[in-house]
């Protein structure tokens, strides 16, 4: 019977791990190949990239489930760096540099900000960090992150390309995608729904070889390496103060991103984040975001968007990750198997994945449990919510005229709603506005009441 029940327990394990490995691989695969293009680099090179990307975003998601966090949340290439480097390759004619020094200097940024990081994290920042991060911050950051995300995804689903079209047959199979993960997840019964997004991969898989047969796919990554591991691929780093400046404020955006996904993991888990465990997580994450940096990756974060992976999952065991993260290893390792992978379409990824980050809002929602909302109040949440969503659907075109080092951080809608919600937070005193229209109510239904007895009194004398 302990037989039975030990291989049964390693065969879930196993299916969690596969289904992991497909997280990993669908939330990295883009970052190495978007900025490798951005940067002009040789297909060799991105490829090398890509397989150094998977080997130690890997080897990190192992360390912080036995050392670091102890969560099974995924740490890799941090989303906020992502489109802070496309942002600043873009922006790099109007700052008069070539995209060698840009490439340079973002190696020089990534370090620093790393190391900045690392120092603050010692230094106690982290206490001062958490105070500022009240509930109403934290929803606030994973609503933005929720509606960013889905929007990327979205796009993804449908094939929507850079004229402003979409493929409705496409759009059709991610509909579809959906409704399977969906229907598996609220109606499968006992651990077949924890693999909603297992099935609906395989699913929408096979269903988009019948229909489309092969074509449109993350690229592979195993034609054309010239070999994984080299020390500034990126050139010698440079200085160049406005991108070292922005590159610092983006390490502190990232140290929020970290802080929201441990605290999110804390309540799913149901147990407090000892100080211990924070700390260890952050030098973890910025030892190796200094190791990639110098070896032409952009830094790493803990993914707040596991929250709603594990939401929809309700796989809590840090044995499935550690199982992903050891095939996500070998798949860096063997570029056959990171061919194969990479035949995955784009759009069954892109549409299992939207379906994924919508349990982020339900977790988002629950965030704001025990906020009083009334008119006044809900400009807390309403300002920098609607502000964020505002900028992210507003053209990067739109920001041409404005100075170009501020670009990157003004046009981030995710960025600038964080930073909006921390100002009100510590500059207005919303318990002030939270108690006044209740007692106001109150002493109107008291007068009221007192009214009504009044006049029943009258009447029966």
């Amino acid at each position: 019977m302990m037989e039975q029940l030990k291989s049964r327990y390693s065969f879930s394990v196993l299916l969690a791990g596969v289904q992991w490995l497909f997280f990993l691989f669908t939330n990295t695969v883009m970052v190495p190949l978007s900025i490798g293009h951005a940067l002009g680099l040789a297909p060799g090179e991105i490829a090398g990239s890509m397989q150094r990307s998977f080997i130690l975003t890997g080897i990190l998601c192992i360390i912080q489930v036995i050392w670091g966090h102890r969560y099974a949340l995924m740490d890799g290439p941090a989303g906020v760096w992502w489109g802070l480097v496309l942002s600043i390759c873009a922006s790099a004619p109007a700052m008069g540099l070539s995209l060698a020094s840009v490439a340079a200097s973002l190696t020089s940024g990534f370090v620093l900000s790393s190391i900045l990081v690392i120092i603050l994290t010692l230094c106690g920042f982290l206490k001062v960090l958490q105070r500022i991060f009240t509930p109403i911050v934290m929803g606030v950051y994973l609503l933005l992150l929720t509606f960013q995300l889905a929007n990327t995804f979205f796009k993804g689903m449908i094939g929507y390309d850079q004229t402003g079209k979409w493929d409705l047959s496409l759009a059709g199979l991610s509909l579809f995608i959906i409704v399977v993960v969906a229907i598996i997840h609220i109606k499968g019964k006992g651990k077949f729904g924890q693999f909603s997004l297992l099935s609906g991969i395989v699913v929408g898989w096979i269903a988009y070889a019948i229909l489309f047969g092969g074509g449109e796919s993350a690229r592979s990554v195993a034609e054309g390496a010239n070999g994984v591991w080299h020390w500034f691929p990126w050139g010698t780093p440079q200085l160049e103060p406005g991108i070292i400046l922005v590159g610092l404020i983006a390490g502190l955006v990232n140290m929020t991103n970290t802080l929201t996904s441990l605290i999110a993991a804390s309540k799913m888990y149901q147990r407090e984040t000892t100080e211990k465990q924070y700390r260890r997580s952050f030098l973890f994450t910025n030892f190796f975001s200094i190791l990639g940096g110098c070896l032409g990756l952009i830094p790493f974060g803990t993914f707040a968007s596991s929250i709603g992976f594990l939401e929809n999952t309700k796989v809590l065991r840090r044995a499935a990750l550690f199982a992903g993260s050891v095939m996500f290893i070998l798949v860096g390792v063997f570029p056959s198997l990171s061919g194969w992978l990479a035949q995955l379409p784009l759009s069954v990824g892109n549409a299992v994945l939207f379906a994924a980050y919508l349990q982020m809002f339900g977790t988002a929602i629950r965030t704001f449990q025990g906020a009083v909302f009334n008119p006044k109040t809900i400009y807390r949440v309403a300002l920098p919510v609607l502000i964020g969503i505002s900028i992210m659907n507003i053209p990067s075109s739109a920001f041409t005229e404005f100075p170009p080092l501020l670009t990157p951080i003004l046009s981030n809608g995710l960025v600038i709603g964080v930073v909006m919600v921390i100002i009100l937070e510590n500059f207005v005193r919303w318990d002030k506005y939270e108690t006044k229209a209740p007692q106001k109510e109150m002493n109107a239904a008291a007068e009221s009441a007192v009214k009504e007895k009044v006049a029943t009194a009258t009447s029966v004398n």
